[in-house]
């Protein structure tokens, strides 16, 4: 860091934020930064836009005020704590700990679309859907998943709402009429028009793919809407055993590992996710950690799916994955992917929920 060079600018309306060719700047003085320890930080001008910025602007712990606890809170998500629990031990209020969350769960969605296969997955895709719910048992949804048949790499993620099922008494029947009158009810397409997203995200356009999923109807349809794709879709019934012979096991482990890993997804928990964009953030989260941190094999300390996949030679640390910031407007994100960056997935007990519209921090 001390020979640093800023690689582009990063206000994203100038026009060297995506291709830094021929872009200038200045060094403009400093500041002193005081936490975690004194340090004189580098600032500097953009010759083209004028916008001043410093070298924490290329850091992921740009515009927080405890930075240091970044990679702890990172590791102790995904070992099943609480945001209370975390805040306890390190000395921070669950608020902070809620914000880190939020910004581990957008890198996360940056990093994965940026470290996955560029082109048609090699291998055929698992996919199902995992159910939880947010806010309360009356508000389910689904967090859609494509996950390698041979890697158990997990391409990609989607969200739908839905309709609480199941057996109910009366009096909970009733609850939920009260609730859909009042904040509406769930589209009964969600998980065709999910699925669909999903699918479109993890296959190219031009692209094939063998797709593995349980006999659930909305999949035959999602996959019929799919265009400019070649898919052949394979079903295995869902009352099949769930062991390693099972071509749906790399789903089913990817289930097991979410609710087994996530505080937030546990039985008759009461660290359950309130928004609908936290348990999508965690999911990418979730993901990341599967992918890139975590051995396929805890006994045998062997390869990550990332690496057997030939996309890493390594397995990454928490400090590897947050090592540098990843600006959205440098990522081409689609409709989706912005959408749940900007955390637009609305949660309908919570209408006046913050969404992340900061200026400079985008």
């Amino acid at each position: 860091m001390q020979n640093f060079t800023p690689p582009f600018c990063p206000n994203p309306e100038c026009q060297y934020h995506v291709d830094p060719r021929g872009w200038r700047f200045w060094r403009w003085g400093h500041y002193t930064r005081t936490w975690p320890r004194v340090r004189r930080v580098p600032r500097y001008r953009c010759s083209h836009c004028r916008r001043t910025f410093s070298r924490q602007t290329f850091q992921t712990t740009y515009w927080l005020r405890r930075s240091e606890l970044l990679h702890t809170i990172a590791e102790r998500l995904v070992a099943g704590s609480g945001l209370r629990q975390i805040a306890r031990s390190l000395g921070c209020s669950p608020g902070t700990v809620a914000t880190h969350a939020a910004r581990l769960g957008r890198h996360s969605l940056l990093f994965l679309m940026a470290h996955r296969p560029r082109s048609a997955p090699p291998e055929p895709i698992v996919i199902d859907g995992f159910e939880s719910f947010a806010f309360s048992q009356y508000y389910p949804l689904h967090l859609n998943l494509a996950v390698g048949a041979e890697s158990h790499f997990v391409y990609g993620i989607t969200e739908s709402e839905l309709r609480r099922k199941g057996r109910m008494t009366p009096e909970q029947r009733e609850r939920r009429s009260s609730e859909e009158r009042a904040v509406g009810r769930p589209d009964p397409k969600a998980i065709e028009k999910g699925v669909l997203a999903l699918l479109e995200d993890v296959v190219p356009e031009g692209g094939s793919a063998v797709i593995r999923s349980d006999e659930h109807r909305a999949y035959p349809r999602s996959i019929r809407r799919v265009r400019n794709r070649r898919l052949r879709h394979e079903v295995t019934s869902s009352k099949a055993a769930r062991t390693h012979a099972n071509p749906l096991f790399p789903v089913n482990r990817q289930d097991l590992m979410l609710r087994h890993c996530g505080s937030n997804h546990r039985r008759e928990t009461i660290a359950f996710s309130k928004l609908r964009a936290s348990v999508i953030e965690r999911g990418y989260l979730q993901a990341v950690f599967m992918n890139y941190c975590k051995s396929f094999s805890e006994k045998r300390q062997d390869a990550t799916p990332a690496q057997r996949l030939g996309l890493t030679s390594a397995k990454l640390s928490w400090r590897d994955v947050l090592r540098q910031r990843l600006h959205a407007a440098r990522m081409g994100m689609g409709d989706l992917h912005e959408r749940y960056y900007r955390r637009q997935v609305a949660t309908r007990r919570i209408p006046q929920m913050r969404r992340h519209e900061l200026r400079y921090a985008f």
